[in-house]
């Protein structure tokens, strides 16, 4: 039985007002978390300007945020432990002034980057969950995986100050890479078994997680994606299309050291797609070689002279070591 002219009438009627309660919920919740982060950040100025005033502070000393926690959650109930009020504290002497506060991020966002003392850091990834559009849980993975630090060990000190006051832009191939690339999403952590084909499986059968730790703008292409050549196949391991780049990248993954002829292998692959898969409007394709190990010697050599844009990087079936990582960079900051 065919629909009449007035079900599709009340059909349309309905989904226009869906559309219109669910844009409207949208911006409600929008405007509640700019007005609860406002609104922290203003009991984090009267928190500092008390403690500020001489004789309150010695007067309350450390135990002011224990008293006032006690004494609000009495009147206004949960939300005030001393946990938040210390947080709130924080987003006001990390943020002076309120106008530079995202309307973007909610509170959970703010609670999380506030976990880091870095300015630096705060910075990058507050302007990190501004263009990407993370959601608390990816921020906390992010951060987890110490991102900033891994992006920042591969640039230069003026660079690292870009970073931090614009998150990560991606203007050129070098861009993309991370060094090292974590896979702890794929709970491969205590296997030393495992082989190169079930590393690649693990990844497409994570290929959320692996997309999200590659980096806004990837959209899968291909696995064993097959290359033939005078009668003989090549199988690269996997293939993506970046959007934003425009190009094709193509990924191998090595399960122990790379050497000399993976990345000879990687340099064919990208001259074929150069030469027989680029399309009018495709930048040159990039490569990507990553395994377990690198000697930055034989890397260095490796690749000298080569015109293509192929990169070795390695990965962790692990987080990085935050102390090690951290270190390295205050060397790279402190250098004149």
């Amino acid at each position: 039985m065919e629909n009449s002219p007035q079900t599709n009438s009340y059909t349309s009627l309905k989904k226009e007002i869906s559309q219109l309660l669910i844009a409207g919920r949208e911006q409600a919740g929008r405007a509640v978390n700019t007005i609860l982060v406002q609104t922290y950040w203003q009991i984090g100025r009267h928190i500092v300007e008390f403690e500020q005033g001489g004789e309150a502070k010695s007067e309350y000393g450390s135990n002011l945020l224990d008293r006032l926690s006690r004494d609000l959650t009495l009147e206004f109930g949960k939300g005030f432990g001393r946990s938040n009020l210390f947080y709130m504290r924080k987003l006001y002497m990390a943020f002076p002034n309120s106008g530079t506060l995202s309307h973007k991020l909610g509170w959970g966002h703010y609670y999380e980057i506030l976990k880091s003392d870095n300015e630096l850091e705060i910075s990058f990834y507050t302007k990190q969950c501004e263009k990407e559009n993370w959601s608390v849980r990816e921020l906390k993975r992010q951060m987890k995986s110490m991102l900033f630090h891994r992006l920042a060990l591969s640039k230069e000190k003026e660079d690292i100050l870009q970073l931090s006051q614009k998150g990560a832009e991606l203007q050129k191939a070098k861009d993309l890479i991370k060094d090292p690339y974590v896979f702890e999403f794929l709970g491969l952590k205590n296997q030393t078994n495992y082989t190169e084909g079930e590393l690649e499986t693990q990844l497409i059968q994570n290929l959320q997680g692996f997309l999200l730790e590659l980096g806004k703008g990837f959209a899968f292409i291909g696995q064993q994606y097959r290359i033939s050549l005078a009668n003989r196949h090549f199988y690269v391991d996997l293939v993506f299309y970046h959007r934003i780049l425009k190009c094709f990248v193509l990924i191998d993954l090595k399960r122990g050291e790379i050497d000399h002829q993976d990345i000879g292998q990687m340099n064919l692959y990208l001259n074929y797609f150069r030469k027989e898969e680029n399309v009018e409007g495709d930048n040159l394709p990039i490569g990507i070689v990553l395994g377990a190990y690198k000697d930055q010697i034989l890397v260095e050599y490796a690749t000298d002279n080569i015109s293509n844009q192929l990169f070795v990087s390695q990965y962790q079936l692990y987080l990085p070591e935050k102390e090690e990582l951290a270190h390295e960079l205050e060397k790279l900051l402190s250098k004149d």
